[in-house]
């Protein structure tokens, strides 16, 4: 594989890939060196990746790993797991506050997820990435994830609605 091949794969899952470090890691600061630091270890396996047919699930599952470790690491002891969201400017006053106060109440659930949920949701619903490759990145079956994800959104919903209803239980 040559440089300018390599570039090609890695550019193209380069933002999923960091989107996933800032998902697992505070900042920005390190998720960008996550990203480069996976980056780095690619090129220097650039013999070995050149033969895989899913790069992209490589290098997520690089990146996963990488961010784990350095949760687990003693440097990254301040660390916590944490999301940003996206606003849309084009959108009314109101629909962007009950977007913004939906999504925010949407990342606290998430948090309240055990990781490994939190990480199947999120490389499905936000990365939309197939079963296939999320199984392959979790190191789960198929099954497993499928099975995570389901239990991930169903207590998300009863959170939601609860939390637009404010709180008040109904019979539905």
């Amino acid at each position: 594989m040559d440089e300018r091949t390599y570039l090609k794969r890695i550019l193209n899952v380069q933002d999923s890939m960091f989107r996933l470090a800032k998902r697992l890691l505070t900042s920005t600061e390190e998720a960008e060196d996550a990203v480069q630091e996976v980056i780095t270890k690619l090129w220097a396996n650039m013999i070995q990746i050149a033969t895989l047919s899913n790069i992209e699930g490589y290098a997520m599952t690089m990146t996963k790993n990488y961010c784990l470790d350095r949760l687990k690491s003693k440097q990254a002891s301040q660390l916590r797991l944490v999301h940003y969201h996206h606003d849309k400017a084009t959108t009314s006053l109101d629909k962007q506050i009950d977007a913004r106060d939906s999504v925010s109440k949407l990342m606290v659930f998430m948090k309240d997820l055990p990781e490994q949920q939190q990480l199947v949701l999120q490389l499905r619903d936000i990365e939309q990435y197939d079963f296939e490759t999320i199984a392959q990145i979790t190191e789960l079956s198929e099954g497993a994830v499928r099975v995570a994800l389901s239990r991930a959104r169903k207590k998300i919903k009863a959170q939601l609605i609860k939390a637009h209803n404010h709180g008040i239980e109904t019979g539905s």
